[in-house]
This record gives structure tokens, sequence and C-alpha cells, in this order.
């Protein structure tokens, strides 16, 4: 594994991960009908996040980097478990709602994560951190009233379990340090394929595939999930966690801006609620970040 200790080097490697990462929602929105092949669409991306990370640790460890399978414990389990959910929900939500606010959404997730923290770990929450959460909270009420329609707000509601998701992984990775967290989120490919072809054999439409065209673009994204996750790993050690929060921002802001921008031919206009509670939702983050720059708790995800 390349490790950078250099933390100038570090930032601009992690703030291409999110790059990389933000061209989801514009591949998500080239796909024909998305909405009418969810599961076929979980089924492609998850075998391709499977294939990708085995074949990545495969390389990286050898021929014995299935024994991190054993290692992977009940925190492991529930971890992949937590972000399979999220990867299902990710696509409910972005095919129901504006990619705004399926990854504003996702941008709440530190503090999601927090709540868990303090729930299920005994982490203590300062009184900085829940004036952040209260601030996030009104940033997702304002969407939340601007997004009324039953379709609309149904995405709402994945978006929040996708965010909810993710910090259980997140949580995850504190509850059991040791876990192998590569071979974590390759389990949650796998739990994705397999609940996605429970799916697809019990309902009417048995066909594993979609168009060679879809099928194209949902192994795309599997596969700019894992590029952003290795490049995401090689440079989390030498930042902060507080830091990476800010620097995760890349990811939402350019998945915005992609299915906005004209020239993508999407123009995805972002309503004012949407906008407004953004705005309330960057302030909590750049607030949170901000005052926790004196943890040098380190992220490693490897």
């Amino acid at each position: 594994m390349i490790e950078l200790k250099n933390e100038k080097v570090a930032v601009p490697v992690v703030l291409f991960a999110g790059l990389i990462w933000s061209f989801g929602p514009l591949v998500v929105r080239y796909m024909n009908d998305p909405h009418l092949v969810p599961w076929q669409y979980i089924f492609g991306r998850g075998l391709t996040i499977f294939i990708v990370l085995n074949l990545y640790l495969f390389f990286e460890e050898g021929k014995n980097f299935y024994k991190n399978y054993y290692r992977i414990g009940y925190s492991g389990v529930v971890g992949g478990t937590g972000l399979g959910i999220a990867m299902i929900s990710f696509i409910y939500s972005i095919t129901n709602t504006s990619a705004a606010v399926t990854l504003l959404c996702l941008a709440a997730m530190p503090f999601f994560t927090a709540l868990l923290g303090f729930l299920f770990l005994r982490e203590r929450i300062s009184l900085n951190v829940w004036i952040a959460i209260i601030i996030a909270t009104v940033g997702i009420v304002i969407i939340a009233l601007g997004n009324t329609a039953k379709a609309s707000l149904i995405g709402l509601v994945f978006g929040i379990t996708s965010s909810i998701g993710f910090s259980v992984f997140s949580v995850s990775l504190r509850w059991r340090k040791e876990t192998p967290k590569f071979t974590t989120v390759a389990f949650a490919g796998f739990f994705c394929f397999v609940t996605a072809t429970i799916f697809i054999l019990s309902g009417d439409n048995q066909s594993f595939f979609s168009t060679s065209y879809n099928g194209t673009l949902f192994s795309l994204h599997g596969v700019l999930v894992c590029m952003g996750l290795i490049l995401y790993s090689i440079g989390s050690k030498a930042i902060p966690a507080a830091e990476l929060t800010l620097l995760s921002l890349t990811e939402v802001i350019g998945g915005i801006f992609w299915v906005w921008l004209p020239w993508f031919g999407i123009n995805e206009i972002p309503s004012t609620n949407t906008v407004i509670g953004g705005f309330f939702l960057f302030i909590s983050i750049t607030y949170y970040s901000l005052i926790m720059r004196t943890n040098r708790r380190f992220i490693g995800l490897n």
C-alpha cells in the first residue's frame, strides 16, 4: 500500500478521490430509466465493487488476501451491511428526487455518525458538535419542506437512509479498529448483489441485466466508487478526521455541479429550498470541521 505522510500531498489526493465520486450522480442520470431497473443496477454495481476490490487486495497482499474475511468479525458484517443498505438506498433516492437533495442528505453523514457513536459507542458529543447537528437539522428540514411531493419525499427519506447506512459503516470502523476495511467494503458489494439476486428472482422480471448500455454504466459507477476509495485510503492516513469531513464536500459540490452544468446535457437546477437548506448544511459542516481541527485522529481505510 502506498502511504502518503506529507499532508500537502495527501490533501489533493483526497480531493481527487471526492472528485471521482462526484461523477456518480452524473453516471446515474445518463442511464436509461434507472428507476425501472434498480435491482439490476444494484446487482451490477455491487458485483463490480466486489470483484475490483478483491483484485486490488490480491495484487496488494498476495494470494492469502482471502484470510482477511476470517478477521472481518461482527463489526465488519454490521459495517458492510450498513454500507450495502446505503448503496441500495442511494439509487432509490436519486431516481425519486434531485441529485442535489440526495447528495446533501449524504453530506449530513458526519452528524448521523456522531449520534450513532454517542448511542452505541458512548462517544461524548460536545456542545459545539450539538450546535453543528442542530444547524444541519434545520437545513434538512428546509429541504424537506421544499420536497413535499410524494416521489420527492420518498427520495429524501431514502437519501437520509443512505446517509445513516454510511454512518453505520463509519461507526463500525471505530467499534473494532482491527477489522479489515477494504474487505468490509467488498462484503458490502457482496451484500448488494446477493440481495439484488433475491429480489430479481422473486420478481416478475427475472433478468439480471438491463441493456448493454445501462450495464456498462452500472459497472462504471462501481469502478468510480473503487477508484475513489483506493485514493481516499492512500491519502486519509496523513489527514486528520475532521479535515477529511471538510474535504469530502468535493463529492457533494461536484455532484450537484455536474448535473446542473448544461454542457453535460442534464441541466438539473436545484430548487430554492434545496439551495437554502444546502447552505445551512455547508455552514454546519464547515463549523464542525473548524471546531474539530484540534482532533488529530487519523483514519486509514486499509
